[in-house]
């Protein structure tokens, strides 16, 4: 019994450390900006699918690269999901502060296109993205250089994304007719793929007759120890992170002592999206990846950000721990092995047993959530400050 409460535990803590990666970034940007980004999901897709990429590289390369393509895909991952949140950022979520009803669904169909890029995405539509990119951003550029931009932006700037995105259209449907089978062929499509664990992560340490932690659940620990620390660094040890934390306290005095919170609020949403990123990496240690990958985690990272207490990374790290312990060992039964067999406990370990499967622990804890929620609505660690207090 003592070893399955240990391994139940360690699985419980393995969760934790999962979803406490998962909900770091978004932590950091619902902390500061209070946007609920439903797409955070979708940048640690874009983190997996990196991942999987860098993986099929190092193949190709051979020789020690297949054992040590994880430490190229972290960094990869990072800036691919930062990028494309920065971008998110710059285009949709700027322009929706203060709205959070609008920021909610334009998230939402955000993370919906994002989905169905990654099952249709092929060379005719890559090509297409960055004959559109070159096309806006060379414009834009121009048009900068030559023109008094500010004056004529409001309204030339609709004509021109117009322009510059039914010229990549036409031009991709040219070459999408023109092209063979192979090369219009999707590159993901709409099935899972697998990322192959490097062999030093294979097995685990075994101690005593039952018991084994598995190497890729201590890694994904040891990731996540990593990055919270670096994010405690970046954020009490930089001028930035100065800067964010100042901002997350009072957004408005901040801008009245010069910090300039658009760049905070663009450095916050990449620095989120890259952790993201991150997370994406390490759930290809769990299992394969797909393009609905983002939904399993993105409702379970909401609560560990609730239940901690909005921008308080303390609390994000006890809540993810709590809700990992919580849904292995009432999930796997565990919890209702601890109650001795007699008919005194009986009801006790009917109940657990009747919760003892992943979905109906998700059930169970979410429900506790909810009543906890009644008592503490600002989570374990609440938020302080002047901009609280008014």
């Amino acid at each position: 019994m003592l070893e399955g409460l240990i391994g139940g535990l360690f699985n419980g803590v393995s969760i934790g450390a999962v979803l406490l990666i998962v909900a770091l970034g978004l932590a950091i940007v619902f902390g500061l900006m209070g946007v609920i980004n439903l797409a955070h999901g979708e940048l640690m897709m874009f983190g997996a699918y990196t991942t999987y990429i860098v993986q099929n590289a190092a193949q190709e390369i051979g020789g020690i690269a297949p054992d040590i393509f994880i430490f190229v895909a972290l960094p990869m991952a990072f800036l691919v999901s930062a990028a494309l949140g920065l971008l998110l950022e710059r285009s949709v979520i700027r322009y929706l502060y203060g709205r959070p009803l609008e920021t909610l669904l334009a998230t939402w169909g955000v993370s919906l296109i994002l989905r169905q890029f990654v099952r249709s995405v092929n060379w005719p539509i890559a090509i297409g993205l960055v004959i559109f990119a070159v096309l806006f951003g060379v414009g834009r550029w121009l048009l900068n250089r030559y023109t008094d931009w500010d004056r004529i932006s409001q309204w030339a700037n609709p004509i021109f994304v117009g322009l510059s995105a039914a010229i990549a259209l036409v031009a991709g449907i040219l070459i999408q007719n023109a092209g063979s089978n192979q090369f219009t062929r999707a590159w993901f499509s709409t099935r899972n793929v697998d990322v192959a664990t490097p062999n030093w992560l294979r097995g685990g340490v075994t101690v005593g007759t039952s018991l084994q932690f598995p190497y890729a659940r201590l890694f994904i620990i040891a990731l996540t120890i990593l990055c919270v620390v670096a994010v405690y660094w970046f954020l009490n040890g930089t001028a930035w992170g100065l800067r964010i934390r100042s901002v997350t306290q009072n957004r408005g005095m901040s801008a009245c002592l010069g910090i300039p919170t658009d760049r905070v609020d663009a450095l916050t949403f990449a620095l989120g999206s890259g952790l993201a990123g991150i997370a994406g990496v390490a759930v290809t240690l769990l299992g394969s990846v797909g393009p609905n990958l983002g939904v399993n985690y993105i409702v379970d990272a909401f609560m560990v950000v609730v239940v901690g207490g909005v921008g308080k990374l303390v609390g994000s790290i006890v809540a993810a721990l709590i809700i990992g312990i919580a849904v292995y060992l009432v999930g796997s039964g565990t919890l209702a092995l601890l109650f001795p067999p007699t008919e005194a406990f009986q009801p006790f370990i009917d109940f657990f047993n009747f919760f003892a499967t992943t979905s109906m622990a998700k059930v169970m804890v979410f429900a506790l959530i909810i009543l906890f929620l009644q008592v503490r609505p600002a989570g374990l660690f609440p938020p302080k400050g002047r901009s609280v207090e008014l």
